[in-house]
């Protein structure tokens, strides 16, 4: 049979099909009859089956077809039969030897011997089974011909459970031809999924110029890991691709074989540490809860995971119209039916606002995470940056204060520590604010033997992925053709993941005492040349530099700009603790006197108001000696 036969038999209509399935199962009835004899005799013509074997021949046509038709025996696709298939007609048959031996018995014919009864039904599950299997594997690779398709050879990387599912769907696909299995794992080197071997990494120096690609088939795989056998795969020059998450394979989200490249956001940060129950959701459960900057990178975490503690009500303090929109558009689509969502419109810098808030839905936590963090465009606004990260800091610790909030959380930055910026020192003198007004209300509430509002700062470095990140910025250059742009060759940052980030800082919540400063443990720092060359190559390009000046992308450095560091730090003066979470350290830091800072915040806010930047930065200055103006650290 020539291609051409075979791409026709491959369009045939079902009917066609259908009719050629039971012309096959016609032969292969009578053939098994005939074979149980032969088998169990020893002749192809023993007077038993002379004697038996004549009414049998007629009867399992007449009885076995009509069989097969009713229990849906042609139903089935033929390209998708499986193992249920199988069990199916093995039961099938079995039925079909059951009343073959019933029609004997009533009609008193001459039955076969008792074993021929057993070699029978092997023998009719044998080949119907078979040439099932026969025709998928058939259908499957010539459904890639008929395509005129180009197969795609792979090495899937992990013989477990997600392996063999990615390599039966790929099977089914037909788009890929799958040359190995990769794995660590010496047990099972040798052996074998459906036939493809078992093999370790290390021959992939030898089976490179078969392979176009590499698939990660590792759902669990820490980070770690992923970024050392990610390391090795680049150097062999390999492409890789992943399977989707667990979260998104178990919620539905993707099929296995929904293949993506490796992005930098999955090498990045540590493994995942698991967080402890104790300290997450027992101050939020049940609590009217409010996130100020909701429609943010972090606000907008904050709120996914805060809605999974069930609170009472949500409420949502956002001054962007499409930023509000688009988170509580998301979270009324995974609201409990016990917690109520309020979407606010405004700045959380409005005192009439903010206080009315609090004290109408008796708000009982604040998350404070608006800010203006963007450092150039700061650096160029800076009294706008003034008032939204300074003034609305001090507008919701009044309003705490007022309603009796019983917690707030400051959102901070490292770039506080030492600022060379006006977003940096803004976000101290928010800190400050903070700190502050802890030591006024523990002075007072001691006086008045009264509870008090505990008030905390948790302090991080850049969060992956959020708005303004280097990283989606990159993505964009690449995508672009680059060049890509770097401020300095050795300047690096550390990275944490926002689920990461925003789960610390809700459990941080819980062990605040008042004034606290939290510093999340950020994991190893990374060189940002290193992170820009290496997503040119997940990208599958090659860099252009002296060594290859026929490249792809381009690195190139425009110099630090104004109030930007070499390296971030996290501690100002103070000596930090270790608190019950391995990643969360305390630290009780300088802080101004209340009565100083609140008559310089005046100050401050008066020059705001009139737009006199040089008292503003003055006065920031004095507020925040560390900050040097006009200075670039390195």
């Amino acid at each position: 049979m020539n291609l051409f036969s075979l791409r026709q038999a491959v369009r045939l209509p079902p009917l066609a099909r259908r009719l050629l399935l039971i012309s096959i199962d016609t032969l292969l009835l009578p053939l098994a009859v005939w074979l149980s004899f032969w088998l169990r005799l020893a002749q192809p013509f023993h007077p038993s089956f002379q004697a038996s074997g004549l009414w049998m021949l007629p009867a399992v046509l007449l009885i076995g077809l009509p069989l097969y038709a009713f229990t849906g025996q042609y139903k089935g696709l033929t390209r998708y039969v499986g193992s249920r298939a199988l069990y199916r007609l093995a039961g099938r048959n079995g039925l079909l030897m059951l009343l073959l031996a019933c029609t004997g018995v009533m009609l008193r014919l001459p039955m076969p011997p008792r074993s021929s009864w057993i070699l029978l039904w092997l023998l009719l599950t044998g080949f119907t089974g078979a040439i099932r299997f026969a025709l998928r594997d058939l259908l499957l690779s010539l459904r890639s011909v008929s395509h005129n398709q180009q197969m795609v050879r792979v090495a899937i990387y992990g013989a477990g459970e997600a392996g063999a599912q990615l390599a039966a769907a790929l099977n089914l696909a037909g788009n890929h031809q799958i040359i190995t299995f990769l794995d660590d794992s010496p047990v099972l080197w040798r052996r074998t999924i459906n036939g493809i071997p078992i093999q370790p990494p290390q021959v992939l120096n030898e089976i490179q110029d078969q392979l176009d690609q590499v698939l990660l088939a590792i759902p669990s795989m820490p980070r770690s890991e992923r970024r050392r056998i990610v390391a090795d795969l680049q150097r062999q020059a390999i492409p890789v691709l992943q399977i989707p998450s667990v979260d998104d394979l178990t919620s539905g989200l993707a099929r296995i074989d929904a293949l993506r490249p490796v992005a930098i956001e999955d090498l990045l940060g540590r493994d995942q540490v698991p967080p402890l129950p104790e300290l997450l959701g027992p101050g939020l459960r049940d609590a009217v809860v409010c996130v100020t900057g909701a429609g943010g990178s972090i606000g907008s975490e904050l709120c996914r995971q805060i809605l999974q503690l069930c609170p009472r009500v949500l409420i949502l303090l956002e001054s962007s119209e499409p930023s509000l929109y688009a988170i509580e558009q998301e979270l009324r689509q995974q609201l409990p039916a016990s917690v109520e969502l309020l979407p606010v419109l405004g700045s959380a810098a409005y005192p009439a606002l903010v206080k009315r808030l609090f004290a109408v839905h008796g708000v009982q936590t604040v998350f404070h995470a608006a800010a203006y963090k963007h450092v150039p465009l700061v650096e160029a606004n800076p009294l706008a940056g003034l008032a939204n990260n300074v003034g609305s800091t001090r507008v919701v610790c009044q309003a705490a204060v007022a309603a009796g909030v019983r917690e707030l959380v400051l959102i901070s930055t490292d770039k506080a520590v030492r600022p060379t910026n006006v977003m940096g020192a803004s976000k101290r003198l928010a800190e400050l604010v903070v700190q502050a007004s802890a030591v006024e209300l523990s002075q007072s509430a001691l006086a008045a033997g009264q509870p008090r509002t505990n008030m905390a700062m948790v302090r991080f470095g850049n969060v992956l992925g959020s708005s303004g990140s280097v990283v989606p910025l990159f993505r964009k250059q690449i995508a672009a053709g680059g060049p890509i742009t770097l401020t300095h060759p050795e300047i690096i940052r550390y990275f944490m993941t926002i689920p990461e980030a925003a789960e610390l800082v809700l459990q941080a919540s819980t062990l605040a005492r008042g004034g606290d400063v939290f510093l999340l443990d950020m994991g190893e720092p990374v060189r940002i040349k290193a992170l820009a060359e290496q997503m040119v190559r997940l990208s599958g390009l090659s860099l252009r530099n002296v060594r290859n000046p026929n490249g792809e992308i381009e690195i190139v450095c425009t110099g630090l700009r104004p109030g930007e560091k070499l390296y971030e730090e996290l501690l100002i003066d103070a000596e930090s603790e270790p608190t019950q979470h391995p990643l969360i350290f305390r630290a009780q830091e300088r802080s101004l006197p209340p009565e100083l800072l609140w008559i310089r915040l005046d100050a401050l806010e008066a020059a705001i108001a009139s737009h006199d930047v040089e008292a503003a930065l003055s006065l920031l200055a004095e507020l925040v000696p560390e900050w040097k103006r006009g200075e670039v650290s390195d």
